[in-house]
């Protein structure tokens, strides 16, 4: 079997992965959620209206501030969502797989043992400096 083939198996493992099958059942469920989706609906309506406003010369901060206020107000919303909750939650089971996945890969790819090659999480406490949790 070449190497191909096995990529393409592993493929279809990963897809047959508890917590993939799982990820893709929240989200249909997300999708699903007609408020949840206002919900986004709402967020990228006023984000685009933050980005218009303050791309213009012009600019009235009031409005802003306005705008900003209220787009903190429906992502909060949004977060708070059980079935964007359950999302986040499985997304993140997910990508503990995946990664661990991607690094053996790239390790064995450096030369590393593929028996001791693994993922190591490396948190700094800093979400602006992590590119890790999603």
């Amino acid at each position: 079997m070449d190497v191909i083939t096995m990529a393409r198996e592993l493929g279809r493992a990963l897809q047959k992965e508890e917590t993939y099958v799982q990820l893709h059942a929240v989200q249909a469920q997300a999708d699903a959620d007609a408020e949840l989706q206002q919900l986004i609906a709402d967020f990228n309506t006023k984000r685009m209206g933050i980005n218009e406003e303050a791309s213009k010369k012009d600019r009235d901060q009031e409005k802003l501030t306005t705008l900003n206020k209220e787009m903190r107000e429906v992502y909060s919303k949004i977060m708070s969502n059980e079935n964007m909750i359950a999302y986040n939650q499985a997304k993140e089971a997910f990508d503990k797989v995946s990664n661990r996945v991607l690094a053996i890969v790239q390790q064995s790819i450096d030369g590393v043992d593929p028996e001791i090659a693994d993922y190591t999480e490396s948190c700094t406490g800093s979400c602006s400096t992590c590119g890790g949790c999603s």
